[in-house]
């Protein structure tokens, strides 16, 4: 039984209507959360030191060459597997990211320049990457944050996410379409208490999730915003009433949200800004991922 199995099976036992508990379910999303290894768990994965590259493969860097950090690998065998996440079964994920100048870079970038997902396939031979030489000069934070950072073992466990409207009870700047949702879901209180019961949080923050929904950063637009405004932009141009393009966009935000997946959000080792790359489901299904998308965000 998978776990909206088992969440459809626990609400009808509560006497939810089925067809309130269907369309809750289809905003209910899980997520593969990482967190510092203890002496106990299993590592999935590690943030920081230097990264396992496939021998001849250079650092990965930015087109003028800036070599760029590394945040973390994960183990794709090790982990968990979540629902709505087809990651690969095996093989290896590795994240770059200089967080300051992709805030800077275009947010609808196809080849981002200063992110980077390398996928690494079971059985490659691979060697622990030397440092890059000029590493200190080339790569520079407002922060002074050194470029290498400690390594670091990660645990992993699956835990559910709902959107942040369903858990600030708060359309008011949603779409229409999840107004009209929103008013649909009459046990909702009951709803978002059984997700709690089933999979209760973990007392952890997490270092590096996969899966889930966008995070809201800081007051300022959602990937998936930026996304659909873009979208219609390249559609569309500036031509559209604004009441259509609000209309518009709330359409292509809510097929964003269900055919892109947050291959990575996490914290960087900035203070003030959060990394998110995403991914279309087919995309990830079929290990594309020089299709992976970067928005750095500011928290502040």
């Amino acid at each position: 039984m998978d776990r909206y199995e088992q969440f459809r099976r626990a609400a009808s036992d509560r006497g939810i209507p089925d067809d309130e508990v269907g369309k809750f379910a289809d905003q209910l999303r899980f997520a593969i959360c990482t967190a510092a290894g203890g002496p106990d768990d299993e590592i999935v994965g590690h943030t920081g030191g230097l990264p396992r590259l496939p021998v001849g493969v250079e650092w990965p860097s930015s087109r003028s060459g800036s070599p760029l950090p590394f945040i973390a690998s994960v183990d794709c065998a090790a982990l968990p597997r979540a629902e709505g996440v087809p990651l690969p079964s095996d093989g290896s994920l590795l994240f770059f990211l200089h967080h300051e100048d992709d805030l800077e870079d275009h947010p609808h970038a196809e080849e981002p320049e200063f992110a980077r997902v390398l996928y690494v396939p079971a059985g490659t031979d691979t060697a622990v990457a030397s440092p890059p030489s000029d590493h200190g000069s080339t790569t520079s934070f407002h922060e002074d944050i050194p470029f290498l950072t400690p390594e670091r073992g990660l645990s992993a466990r699956v835990e559910p996410v709902l959107p942040e409207w369903i858990e600030e009870r708060d359309v008011t700047a949603e779409s229409d379409s999840v107004q009209q949702l929103f008013g649909d879901l009459e046990h909702i209180d009951e709803l978002c208490e059984l997700v709690e019961e089933l999979w209760p949080a973990a007392d952890r923050d997490s270092a590096l999730s996969i899966g889930g929904h966008c995070m809201d950063i800081g007051g300022q637009d959602t990937p998936w915003t930026q996304m659909a405004r873009a979208n219609l932009e390249h559609r569309h141009g500036a031509d559209l009433p604004r009441s259509e393009r609000v209309r518009l966009r709330g359409v292509e935000e809510d097929r964003l949200i269900r055919e892109w997946v947050p291959l990575a959000q996490f914290h960087t080792r900035s203070d003030f800004y959060y990394g998110c790359f995403l991914i279309s489901s087919d995309d990830l299904a079929a290990k594309r991922f020089d299709k992976t998308r970067s928005f750095t965000m500011f928290t502040e």
